[in-house]
């Protein structure tokens, strides 16, 4: 767990995202509905790691690969809205997979 003003930083970063892939998500995401799962950003604040759930995709690493070919595009855009913040952090993005993993326990649970 990070400190409160971690938790401000991912939390802006998380929203801000939001909006970006909510804007220009038809040429980023190849149509796919993508949504932010957690940003979670190091302690120096010079890396952020931001977990994505991809939805109605048959191929989610396509998608996750033009995401972050874009991904200098998208953190340009994140500074421009995140005046106030000094330095933007490098965004690396990843598929999250606890919806799977959630899944399967229950599946093994029902055994």
């Amino acid at each position: 767990m990070g400190s409160i003003r971690q938790q401000k930083i991912e939390a802006a970063i998380r929203q801000e995202l939001s909006m970006i892939l909510l804007t220009k998500g038809a040429e980023i995401s190849l149509g796919a509905m993508v949504s932010i799962s957690v940003v979670r950003i190091t302690s120096d604040l010079s890396l952020a790691r931001c977990y994505l759930s991809i939805f109605s995709s048959a191929e989610p690493l396509k998608v996750l690969e033009s995401i972050n070919s874009h991904a200098g595009i998208i953190r340009r855009d994140v500074g421009q809205r995140l005046k106030n913040m000094r330095k933007i952090p490098e965004l690396r993005f990843f598929i999250d997979d606890s919806l799977d993993y959630a899944d399967k326990i229950n599946t093994l649970l029902e055994k």
